[in-house]
């Protein structure tokens, strides 16, 4: 117990003194709290093998999981925020469709991308892994995002219709993630399972709003009871740690394995929260306060997980990088082509793609679950890789991109450096 203790002391604060000298070079505050994970890791620090003192294995960092978990709950039930009634009446339209078309389109290019790299080389990647991996690639990680958007105090069209995109993008990755698996798994075994690809993702994100939705309008019921901020606050954070317990459990209804989807269920419970209650905004800025340190943390740990060992396997590093190039061109092209499509200002159509580029928790959700294909260690990682990359880059890459939309002033991002000193 005092080594686990010991040991969130130090990511706290290995994550916060890493941030002191990313601001000197203006690296965001992200991407400093993965890069002393990594140095914590088991491939650097950890190899020291001193109890405490970093991660002597991935398994001892996958180890404080729950702490991550809470902290993407909060995360999603921040950006449920961001579904006020007002906001959707401005955006709601054009962020669904830019959200749908643009994850649609990169699992498309990647698909075309890695299918074509099957038939070039069969040996070296099997078409169910080319399939699947392409679905994958639709998937989107909120919480960097959100960091950045926080730190540099990002505000504007883009910001606006980016966090509402995020929010999607679970929605929608986890059907192209469950159709493109189930038609995996079909040419694998030659038996095409209906159950699988069409009604396990539906009965999936139905239960997940469902029950956020329920547990948002519990929250605004309970919060009645109670006066004081603290107590008020209290409320808050005990539903979202209860949304991301019951999202953990596994549900077979008939026939049919299915689960919540934690970013959902989180992520409604926000929505419908806000909407509710008139005292919302003032309790969700506590609540985010109080995270502060918490989602520190899960970014230090994820960083702390990333697999160095990816680097050193050639066919690994050939399959990610095609999968890197290409997934990177989908979000780009696929938010471009898709906010012209909906007349969105060419300044969002130009940056908004950028900013979709971090890719984490989902990602690797998914991955665990393609390990029950014959190609799943190839595909599992591959997405390790390209989580290695994507986290370190991608923050950096989307405080870039809401700059040049306009969206960070200097005013701001010096702001963002002070509160970092």
């Amino acid at each position: 117990m005092a080594q686990y203790l010991i040991g969130i002391g130090i990511c706290l604060l290995g994550g916060l003194m890493m941030s002191r000298l990313a601001k000197k070079i203006s690296l965001p505050a992200v991407t400093a709290y993965l890069v002393a994970g990594l140095l914590l890791g088991p491939f650097v620090i950890g190899k020291l093998g001193i109890p405490g003192i970093g991660f002597t294995s991935l398994e001892e960092a996958e180890s404080l999981g729950i702490l991550s978990q809470g902290a993407l709950g909060f995360i999603a039930f921040a950006i449920g925020n961001e579904f006020r009634l007002t906001q959707l009446k401005k955006m709601g339209k054009q962020a669904i469709l830019v959200g749908i078309f643009e994850s649609v389109i990169t699992t498309v290019v990647v698909d075309i991308a890695l299918i074509t790299f099957h038939f070039l080389n069969p040996d070296l990647l099997s078409l169910p892994s080319a399939i699947t991996l392409g679905a994958i690639a639709a998937a989107t990680a909120p919480a960097a995002t959100l960091m950045v958007v926080k730190q540099y105090k990002a505000e504007g069209p883009l910001t606006k219709l980016l966090l509402l995109v995020v929010a999607l993008d679970d929605a929608v990755g986890l059907m192209l993630f469950s159709v493109s698996f189930g038609i995996a798994r079909a040419l694998e075994s030659g038996v095409v399972d209906i159950l699988v690809i069409i009604l396990e993702p539906i009965v999936e994100i139905t239960l997940s709003l469902g029950l956020g939705a329920l547990m948002g309008y519990l929250l605004h019921r309970t919060e009645k009871f109670f006066h004081s901020r603290s107590k008020r606050l209290s409320i808050s954070v005990a539903y979202v740690l209860l949304a991301v317990g019951i999202s953990l459990i596994d549900i077979q209804v008939g026939g049919i394995h299915t689960g919540f989807s934690l970013l959902l269920v989180c992520m409604m419970m926000g929505t419908v929260f806000c909407n509710v209650c008139n005292f919302s905004e003032e309790l969700m800025e506590r609540v985010d306060g109080w995270t502060g340190p918490i989602s520190v943390l899960f970014f230090v740990i994820s960083g702390a997980e990333l697999d160095l060992s990816v680097i050193s396997k050639p066919l690994i590093l050939l399959i990610g990088i095609v999968y890197i190039i290409f997934r990177s061109l989908g979000k780009y092209l696929g938010a471009g082509i898709s906010c012209k499509l909906n007349h969105c200002d060419a300044k969002i159509s130009k940056n908004l793609g950028i900013t979709l580029l971090p890719q984490a928790g989902v990602a690797l959700g998914m991955a665990q679950t393609a390990m029950a294909l014959d190609g799943g260690p190839v595909i599992r990682n591959v997405v390790l890789f390209s989580v290695l990359v994507y986290e370190l880059i991608g923050p950096v890459m989307t405080k870039g991109a809401l700059m040049r939309a306009g969206e960070i002033n200097p005013e701001g991002a010096t702001s963002a450096r002070v509160s970092n000193s």
